[in-house]
């Protein structure tokens, strides 16, 4: 005789009976945790942004007020700052998905199964050396005496030395990986089937990419930006190595709080990313990217 299916008792059967309350448990304790790591610390730091501190003293003077946001909107420096900052977040994010488009598809779309394994492997691999070190080697690529050095010298050229441009090529290099991998997956998901009838239709190659290719890329690609975007706008490592005298907002937020000892204002100055990436989310979010992530 088949064995009686006895039903969950005590509070096994409240759980069971409560899906949802089952859910709250589930996700309860993390998510709570997250909020408050998160937007509590978020919520620090534009509370500390309204106090000052005492130009005589030192000492932070706990008095709301908006005159670090003042400083930061009629200071000439910090609105070059913020403007660089931004332009060198957008150009390594242009460069990154130039750079990982015909990588994701060839990885997507030529290459072997076997193929497709190993260069996801190689587009990680950069990821496992640590940050410093990458970081630490474009600087002496990129000397007076380094390899782009030797390599332009016979055509004409040399290398770029340390600053802006420096700066665009290492970030560039750092954050591939982050542009790569959403494009691949993104790729990965587009049908054989539509690239074969287009290509029936009688669709040159570049009309297969425009028509075919890049609406399906589309999500995948603002989902790589987002992290080249974002992580280029609060670094200051790699700015400090290879960034000769130019300065950004990172360096500005380093600066402040460890060399000026003025965490007030170095908490004025990290808003602006914040509120940068805010902005850039809600406008990306109008095109519809993120929901058919």
């Amino acid at each position: 005789m088949a064995e009686e299916q006895q039903s969950p008792s005590g509070g096994g059967a409240l759980l069971h009976r409560h899906p949802r309350l089952r859910l709250g448990l589930l996700l309860g304790p993390p998510m709570l945790w997250l909020g408050v790591l998160y937007l509590g610390s978020l919520a620090a730091l534009f509370i500390t942004s309204l106090w000052t501190v005492d130009a005589f003293g030192g000492n932070i003077q706990r008095v709301w007020n908006l005159q670090n946001y003042r400083d930061l909107f009629t200071i000439d420096v910090y609105r070059t700052i913020t403007g660089r900052t931004i332009a060198t977040a957008a150009a390594v994010t242009v460069i990154d998905a130039l750079l990982a488009f015909p990588v994701a598809l060839y990885m997507a779309k030529v290459a072997s199964p076997r193929l497709q394994r190993v260069l996801v492997v190689l587009v990680l691999t950069p990821l496992w050396a640590s940050y410093l070190v990458k970081a630490y080697a474009w600087r002496g690529m990129l000397s007076n005496d380094g390899p782009v050095e030797w390599l332009l010298a016979p055509l004409g050229g040399g290398t770029p030395g340390y600053g802006l441009v420096a700066t665009v090529i290492t970030l560039a290099y750092l954050w591939l990986p982050y542009m790569i991998l959403p494009m691949y997956a993104g790729l990965e998901r587009l049908p054989d089937s539509l690239l074969e009838a287009s290509a029936d239709l009688g669709a040159s190659s570049a009309t297969t990419v425009r028509r075919v290719v890049l609406p399906v890329l589309f999500p995948a690609a603002v989902a790589g930006s987002i992290f080249t975007f974002s992580l280029t706008l609060g670094d200051y490592i790699a700015v400090r190595i290879v960034g000769g005298t130019n300065q950004m907002l990172g360096n500005v937020v380093y600066d402040s709080f460890l060399t000026g000892n003025n965490m007030p204002f170095a908490a004025a100055v990290a808003t602006i990313p914040v509120v940068v990436m805010l902005l850039y989310l809600a406008a990306v979010r109008r095109t519809g990217a993120l929901e058919s992530l």
